[in-house]
């Protein structure tokens, strides 16, 4: 499918870039030489990060659910909701913990989530943050980053048309992909 050109306000990602990004990112990771124990992910933007990196560095994922993007069709950020648990296989975050996300946008989310699991998770001894895209107006610094924003564009994702697709659509949805 063809993208609109990038511009300093619209980044345009297909999914042959956004998967290239996730393993750039895990090669600047893995070039560092820290060893963690787990990768905390995201959900819902960091999903995918998360999910590849687990496989890559074969270590137990878990997954976290914030949201504060709901407003206006999920492109204005509003309060940010914290999932009250983890979800992860083993027991409970410990150690040396991978926090991982698409990006860190205001800082918003990175700076409380990081708050929350030093309260609630004392057996997380080391934390290092693992980001697509940080953008220049964010107030926290990811540890590991792929590419710096500093015009703070709108990111349009691959999954983004997901967003709009319902189930009554689908029919005529994969038939049309099917076309192209």
């Amino acid at each position: 499918m063809n993208q609109p050109p990038s511009t300093d306000s619209d980044l345009w990602v297909s999914w042959d870039d956004y998967n290239r990004l996730i393993e750039r990112l895990a090669l600047q990771v893995y070039e560092s030489g820290w060893k963690f124990d787990v990768i905390l992910c995201l959900a819902r933007g960091g999903v995918r990060v998360g999910d590849v990196l687990s496989r890559i560095f074969d270590v137990p994922l878990g997954i976290l659910a914030t949201s504060s993007y709901r407003e206006a069709a999920g492109t204005k950020q509003g309060n940010l909701d914290i999932a009250r648990f983890i979800t992860i296989t083993r027991g409970a975050p410990q150690g040396k913990v991978l926090l991982a996300d698409d990006m860190v946008d205001s800082g918003l989310t990175f700076a409380k989530v990081c708050e929350h699991l030093r309260s609630e998770f004392p057996a997380i001894t080391e934390m290092r943050s693992a980001v697509l895209w940080w953008k220049g107006h964010s107030k926290v610094t990811p540890d590991y980053y792929v590419d710096k924003l500093p015009n703070n564009p709108w990111i349009h994702q691959p999954f983004e048309d997901y967003d709009s697709l319902r189930p009554h659509q689908l029919d005529s949805w994969i038939r049309k992909g099917s076309k192209g």
